[in-house]
């Protein structure tokens, strides 16, 4: 089978299309005949992770060197990046009961990647969901990692009809879902993006948005029940008081000194921090399936790129044009 692999760490030029060994499914995992799969920040992360240092690194310092380490410190580990994917089920194992041949999945398979290559085996509890039957495989594909960690993170802080939040990243895979998500809770949503995503942003629903490259949010005079920073490039201290009285500074990418913040501002009542993680299961996202189905979510592709341009979806996705989601398409 082809798959687009890489064996040292650098630029989008480290990717190429080689030919591997097609993979076998153990009793307990699936084959998938890979359709689509997300080009998405992990991806970039890692294809070039020697260049992340402990002060870029976006989660706590401790973390940083096994993180490395999982991932090779010199040289790749994981060859094939492609941690989102969308796909149809061509062979079980024995002891499958879940899954069948033909079934049209999308599915997360995580730090173990594989998703830029024609097929992968993953395990039955993966995540892994029957895919939305309105929705494309490209589109798909840019789903299951935004559906797993902006739901669980939005649950966190229980957010209620006529809140207001604050999305500073809402045009991301995280950011958009997360968008749709607060519109579908009832929340009065602001958007916070880049100049060129500012419409991607309003056709997600947002009640407003706000271009960063002109405007400060935290300086507006607006104050919000939540601000929900998607990789930390704001700070508790300068969005203090831009929230509310009770008001929660929301984090899905967080260092130790945030998980810190979020001790001592529980210990002290009012304004407070909170660090939330991904949560890594499927009914997440079958949940989002169901809503998808119903209209309620949308997904959008901004370019579609063949495998074999791996190299240069990564050039794009990295380059200011960007405005949505970027895919490669492994079949049609």
């Amino acid at each position: 089978m082809k798959a687009a692999i890489y064996t040292r760490y650098g630029s989008p030029d480290v990717l190429q299309l080689q030919e591997v060994d097609k993979p076998t499914p153990k009793d307990n995992e699936v084959l998938i005949k890979v359709y689509a799969v997300a080009v998405s920040f992990g991806d970039l992360m890692v294809r070039n992770i020697k260049a992340v240092t402990p002060r870029n690194f976006t989660m706590p310092t401790p973390l940083w060197l096994p993180v490395r380490l999982m991932f090779g410190f010199r040289k790749p580990r994981v060859n094939i990046l492609g941690a989102q994917l969308s796909g149809e089920i061509e062979a079980v194992g024995k002891d499958v009961t879940r899954f069948k041949p033909g079934d049209q999945i999308f599915a997360y398979p995580g730090a173990k990647m594989g998703g830029y290559a024609e097929y992968l085996c993953m395990r039955e509890d993966s995540v892994i969901a029957i895919k939305p039957a309105n929705m494309p495989y490209p589109e798909a594909a840019t789903v299951p990692y935004g559906a797993i960690t902006a739901l669980p993170i939005l649950r966190r802080v229980d957010l209620q009809p006529g809140q207001k939040i604050l999305i500073n990243g809402a045009s991301g895979g995280i950011g958009s879902l997360a968008v749709q998500f607060a519109k579908n809770f009832g929340a009065e949503v602001t958007g916070v993006c880049g100049t060129e995503r500012m419409e991607f942003v309003k056709s997600l629903g947002a009640d407003h948005v706000i271009d960063y490259t002109i405007g400060d949010f935290t300086k507006n005079g607006e104050t919000y029940d939540v601000i929900l920073d998607i990789l930390g490039k704001s700070s508790f201290s300068r969005c203090r008081d831009s929230l509310t009285s009770n008001g929660v500074y929301l984090l899905a990418s967080f260092k130790t000194r945030q998980l810190l913040q979020m001790l001592w501002t529980s210990l002290r009542g009012g304004k407070k921090v909170v660090c939330a993680l991904s949560s890594d299961k499927t009914e997440d996202l079958v949940y989002v399936k169901k809503l998808i189905e119903a209209g309620k979510i949308t997904s959008s592709v901004d370019r579609c790129f063949p495998l074999v341009e791996a190299a240069e979806a990564h050039r794009y996705a990295e380059s200011d044009q960007k405005k949505g989601n970027i895919v490669l398409t492994v079949r049609t």
